[in-house]
């Protein structure tokens, strides 16, 4: 029997990369497995609890919580960030509530990132995918740090035929998005992205790879903003394409 998952798809590639969404759909089925799709989800919370607004913050984790409890097997989020906020901030907000935070603790133990669940739950590294050309990884700081993954997406994009992976100079820094931080320090932001985007182009590489759309809008933003091409993919665009795509393509 075929496993079933649960997609949790995030605010951002729900409104503004909805391709980036149907990509993950394809690859956990090139893996697999079929991935369901609760349609009453919403916002994780995140941008709330960021901000210090954490009663709205515990509505939109309850909302999600409920949500998810109507469902079975794996949770999968194609987002470090949104991740981390419910297996890590949810516990923070439910700390003194003990009628929520065993709910809570339940959601974040079937919540896996979307690389994360290819290799260390499917023990899927090799999805046939073929993308040529110069490649380099951006980590995203909430998969990075928030969650422990680094392995899981370089283990997949070593595996990608057609592609030469280089590293990105210093490229464990934040690119500056970090949710409301680019919107309530907008200086600091754009002094960061500049930097990430110069450690870009001296690493030689024609695309950037990541796990966080928030990085990729605000990278390929950078780079329009200076008018150049925006670079930046979505891992799940990449493990999505298949060679006689790319032939198609040509």
């Amino acid at each position: 029997m075929t496993q079933v998952v649960q997609l949790f798809v995030t605010c951002l590639i729900d409104t503004l990369q909805p391709q980036i969404g149907e990509a993950v759909v394809r690859v956990l089925e090139r893996a697999g497995v079929r991935a369901a799709f609760p349609k009453d989800q919403t916002c994780c919370g995140q941008p709330a609890f960021n901000a210090g607004m954490r009663e709205d913050s515990r509505k939109m984790a309850q909302h999600t919580i409920e949500v998810f409890e109507k469902t079975s097997g794996p949770v999968i989020i194609p987002s470090g960030s949104c991740a981390a906020m419910i297996r890590h901030g949810y516990a923070e907000l439910f700390a003194n509530d003990p009628r929520w935070l065993p709910r809570a603790q339940a959601l974040a133990q079937r919540t896996f990132e979307f690389t994360e669940f290819l290799v260390d739950e499917l023990g899927v590294t090799d999805l046939g995918a073929h993308f040529p050309g110069e490649i380099t990884y951006h980590p995203s700081c909430h998969l990075l740090r928030g969650i422990g993954v680094d392995h899981q997406p370089r283990a997949l994009l070593a595996h990608v035929r057609g592609a030469e992976l280089y590293e990105l100079p210093h490229g464990e820094e934040c690119c500056g998005f970090g949710g409301v931080f680019s919107v309530e320090h907008p200086e600091i932001s754009a002094e960061m992205l500049h930097r990430k985007i110069k450690h870009i182009e001296n690493s030689g590489a024609e695309t950037v790879v990541t796990c966080d759309t928030g990085c990729l809008l605000h990278i390929n933003g950078g780079l329009h903003r200076q008018g150049k091409n925006p670079i930046v993919k979505h891992i799940a665009e990449v493990l999505d394409q298949a060679q006689h795509q790319t032939k198609n393509a040509q």
